[in-house]
């Protein structure tokens, strides 16, 4: 049973019933247009015994507080590094969509902190009061993030939660479970693949040239969450590349200014740096040779409001380099909004689009205008747009149409069934036709559709 995610990739929640118990799988937030749908808990939780969280994007937990007023009393299961992010992100989005009242934000907090339950990975859990057990496993989209493994009555249904592409920085890679009766399978791009690390750096190296040659301001929309990490990653890995005495003429590495805007990144940032031991050997080797590949020389965070007014306006009268992150990822509200409002006009700076822009987002609108110098609407007010706008879809945290399908067919004993779901209906088609021509004994649905 689906309470969201079923006709797009917001608002994800999910339930597994064994008899007269369920366990939810998520509990997420609609956004975009979806965001108009009503935000209450509109289905029965008596049975519900547990909420299983695969990882700590709004999308999959911004429900959570709805549902604790709704009743629900059960323990929270989560991986250990969604344990330490989780408070974080519902911090923050209590105090945008929910209340101002400190009181009511710490109980809430703090009746969370009860409930929760970290989980190693690999290791099965018994869910109390069911005969449901659940196994977590390495998601490879965030930090922390896991799809859920769930055996009951020797029958195994598998939830993918969001996967992450191969190769991505800091992260462990997914590897598919041994077996499955019944795979559900988010599809957010199962109709194309992303860039290789290699071309996604290559890309990520020329947009930042651009803004050294002349000065502009490369302005990346980021997710607080995963996606900003993987950015300062990979830019510490330019600076240290282009940065030394190989650095081209008049391309001044190491005069760039790399800026994260956003009191939330910059506290996942730091909360990334205490989860070291979950980090990929690649970035802790780098650790150990001396780099710090999420905190380095060139980066400047910016907290305070006032603070941020004041960057927005030097970069929209200065002439120096400056890569800039600032939430939100799909540009429907926070710092961002000021940043585009002030740089869109001129033609020396460019927006990069590094993650999924949902339907209805500003987002969506600048990557679909913006290469024909239209307008983008940003609180009730037209703003043309003269940035040049790139979207590098290798740094998406979700896999990709060729991954996707390899957790599928990696998988020993092919599911009996997969459904899928987390996806626009071209997508899930595409990667419907696709499966039940590699997999022809597998039944391939699309619930809803």
């Amino acid at each position: 049973m689906y309470h969201g995610v079923v006709n797009g990739v917001t608002g994800s929640c999910h339930e597994l019933r064994a008899g007269n118990a369920g366990i939810l799988i998520d509990c997420g937030l609609f956004q975009g247009l979806e965001g108009k749908r009503e935000l209450s808990i509109d289905f029965d939780i008596a049975h519900i015994k547990a909420l299983v969280v695969t990882h700590v994007h709004i999308d999959h937990v911004g429900r959570l507080p709805y549902l604790l007023a709704a009743g629900f009393d059960g323990p929270i299961y989560c991986s250990q590094p969604s344990a330490l992010l989780l408070p974080a992100m519902l911090e923050d989005a209590l105090r945008i969509g929910f209340t101002r009242n400190e009181q009511l934000i710490h109980r809430v907090l703090k009746l969370l902190a009860s409930k929760l339950r970290p989980l190693p990975y690999g290791q099965w859990q018994q869910v109390e009061g069911s005969n449901i057990a659940i196994r977590l496993q390495r998601a490879g989209h965030i930090l922390g993030s896991a799809y859920v493994e769930c055996e009951m009555a020797g029958q195994r249904v598998v939830f993918s939660g969001d996967l992450g592409a191969p190769h991505s920085p800091l992260l462990v890679a997914p590897a598919p479970p041994e077996r499955c009766n019944v795979l559900v399978l988010e599809s957010t791009y199962g109709d194309k693949n992303h860039e290789s690390r290699i071309d996604r750096r290559l890309r990520l190296k020329a947009a930042v040239e651009h803004a050294l040659e002349d000065g502009g301001t490369l302005l990346i929309p980021a997710f607080s969450l995963g996606r900003t990490q993987d950015l300062l990653y990979e830019l510490e890995s330019l600076i240290a590349e282009f940065g030394g005495e190989q650095a081209a003429p008049g391309l001044p590495w190491n005069e760039l200014e790399v800026v994260v805007d956003s009191p939330l990144a910059a506290n996942f940032t730091q909360l990334y740096r205490e989860l070291k031991p979950f980090w990929n050997e690649e970035a802790r080797e780098r650790v150990s040779e001396g780099r710090h590949p999420l905190s380095f020389e060139q980066l400047t965070v910016v907290n305070a409001h006032n603070d941020h007014l004041n960057a927005v306006g030097y970069l929209a009268r200065s002439h120096k380099p400056c890569v800039v992150l600032a939430g939100s990822g799909m540009c429907a509200g926070g710092r961002v909004v000021n940043y585009l409002k002030a740089l869109l006009n001129d033609p020396r700076n460019d927006v990069l689009f590094v993650g999924y822009q949902a339907e209805g987002t500003p987002g969506r609108d600048i990557l679909e205008y913006g290469p024909k110098e239209g307008w983008v609407e940003l609180d009730g007010e037209r703003f043309t747009i003269r940035v040049r706008v790139h979207q590098v879809s290798g740094y998406s945290a979700h896999a990709g149409k060729e991954d996707l399908i390899n957790f599928a067919t990696g998988i020993n004993t092919p599911p009996e069934q997969i459904r899928l779901i987390h996806g626009e209906a071209n997508a899930k088609a595409a990667l419907q036709a696709r499966l039940k021509e590699l997999l022809p004994e597998t039944e391939v649905v699309v619930p809803g559709g």
